[in-house]
């Protein structure tokens, strides 16, 4: 079992940056890939942004490519999601996930995940 908390998440003015967080505890986070995905109410939950167990290799929606970066601290069983130059489109809940993994590979189906994290709001005005 993995546990997943997320912090970091705020209001901010359009062209701002946050910082999101997700401390995983429970079994080895390196064993695990880790995803960040969003839901925006009345839409479906959406890929973010993904990176492989050893942080090695990461994935990002169209829509967040070269404003976002994940990242993450096996060794603080941390992973991180920057976020600048935000825009109103932003707004959403923020999740995320975990799923074991043997290959050092990225997902970014949210089905393939078993773990999520309760998430967190970000709000972007204009």
């Amino acid at each position: 079992q993995v546990q997943l908390v997320e912090s970091g998440g705020g209001l901010v003015q359009a062209g701002g940056s946050l910082r999101l967080s997700c401390a995983a505890s429970g079994r080895a986070c390196s064993s695990h890939a880790m995803g960040w995905f969003r839901q925006a109410p009345g839409k479906e939950r959406e890929f973010v942004a993904a990176i492989t167990r050893r942080g090695g290799s990461t994935n990002y929606a169209v829509s967040v490519k070269g404003r976002f970066t994940i990242s993450r601290d096996n060794a603080k069983n941390e992973m991180s999601l920057q976020m600048n130059s935000l825009n109103p489109e932003d707004t959403a809940v923020y999740y995320c996930a975990a799923v074991r993994s043997v290959a050092d590979s990225y997902y970014v189906m949210a089905r393939t995940y078993d773990y999520w994290g309760q998430g967190t709001q970000v709000t972007v005005s204009s």
